[in-house]
């Protein structure tokens, strides 16, 4: 099992700047990537970035990839999310989630955080 624990949301004004964090918990040596997604009311879940867990290798939505940037600290077993540039249609819940395999779907998920972007 693993837990994930998202923190760091909240309101911000449009153009400025969160850092969300996603602390992993219980059998973190079977965690093969961690990503963030978000799913705002009426939307679908829409994918932000992902991370490998051992080298770091990172991937980007294009939506985002200029203004969101995936970074993890494994000896505290954090993932982090930084959000610049924000947007009143960010406003979203988002949530990170544990891969355990390059073959599967994303397993675990934390509970989310809710991020508002006014204007």
């Amino acid at each position: 099992q693993v837990q994930l624990v998202e923190s760091g949301g909240g309101l911000v004004q449009a153009g400025g700047s969160l850092r969300l964090s996603c602390a992993v918990s219980g059998r973190t040596s079977s965690v093969y990537a961690m990503g963030w997604f978000r799913q705002a009311p009426g939307k679908e879940r829409e994918f932000l970035a992902r991370i490998d867990w051992s080298s770091g290798t990172t991937w980007y939505a294009a939506s985002v990839k200029d203004r969101f940037t995936i970074s993890k600290v494994n000896a505290k077993n954090t993932v982090y999310l930084q959000m610049n540039s924000l947007k009143p249609e960010d406003t979203a819940f988002y949530y990170c989630a544990a891969d355990l395999s390059p073959t599967t779907a994303y397993k675990y998920w934390g509970q989310g955080t809710q991020v508002t972007v006014s204007s």
